[in-house]
């Protein structure tokens, strides 16, 4: 906003505009329509072409071979508040590896974990810790049946013993307990499968860049270059800007910044 920009939330975009082969804006989910020379997508490749674009706006090729990018496995998650009393000692990131036998991604084989109100106190209620694990899980047989809420809370017991291995009386420590699975990361992320992302292996391929098909349309997130994970992701933004100013922008900004600092 202090650059002229406008920041709308709960502004849920519906489809993104093609008129003459080019990006005009886009239509919200309430019917309003934003108009824009540029139209900038952080969602995945699958989303962007298959739920926000029509079929016809890319070439039949292009969306094709796009849509048949492999993607990573989805997730269970475990959100948990526990009391904290007699973990003094308690270290703030773990990885449990079950069985080291077994493929480290075979799903609920390795755990991460974090506990961040270890560095924090502020993230707890006092006298707590909050804790976040996850593993990889497949995204295909989940669905919201009767079986649903036994079947999140068995596949989420491999998460339980990996804490168990940090901290033997988690169970009876918990004050708050949320599990999450591949439909919650689908439904609340709006994720194609709930995918991490797209499962590119460096060295044998590489990862799109921010420029479509479309004039005035550019992509941005874990399924651009650079790719997956935080720091890749802002990379991606920042490749994204870079790309529709003229080098002598960002020169002057760079100087501008460099005043400043």
């Amino acid at each position: 906003e202090r650059w002229g920009g406008e920041l709308r939330l709960n502004a849920h975009v519906d489809q993104i505009l093609v008129e003459g082969g080019k990006a005009v804006g886009v239509r919200l989910q309430r019917g309003e329509v934003v108009n824009a020379p540029v139209v900038i997508s952080n969602a995945t490749i699958w989303d962007t072409y298959s739920q926000l674009l029509r079929p016809e706006d890319l070439p039949k090729a292009y969306r094709k071979q796009s849509l048949e990018t492999p993607a990573v496995e989805s997730f269970m998650h475990l959100h948990l508040g526990i009391r904290a009393e007699g973990l003094e000692g308690l270290t703030g990131h773990h990885v449990v590896v079950h069985d080291a036998n077994r493929d480290i991604t075979e799903p609920g084989n390795t755990c991460m974990i974090s506990i961040p109100s270890v560095w924090d106190a502020n993230l707890a209620p006092i006298g707590h810790h909050v804790i976040h694990a996850y593993t990889l899980e497949p995204y295909q047989g989940w669905q919201r049946d009767d079986q649903y809420k036994e079947k999140k809370k068995a596949r989420s017991q491999s998460l339980f013993r990996a804490l168990e291995r940090v901290i033997p009386d988690i169970r009876e420590r918990i004050t708050l307990e949320l599990i999450g699975t591949p439909l919650t990361h689908s439904y609340y992320l709006r994720r194609y499968q709930g995918t991490y992302g797209p499962a590119i292996a460096a060295g044998k391929a590489m990862f799109p860049s921010c420029h479509t098909p479309i004039p005035g349309l550019y992509r941005v997130g874990d399924s651009t270059m650079p790719g997956i994970g935080v720091p890749a992701v802002a990379g991606s933004g920042i490749l994204c800007a870079n790309t529709l100013v003229t080098p002598s922008q960002t020169a002057e900004l760079l100087a501008c910044l460099g005043k400043q600092g």
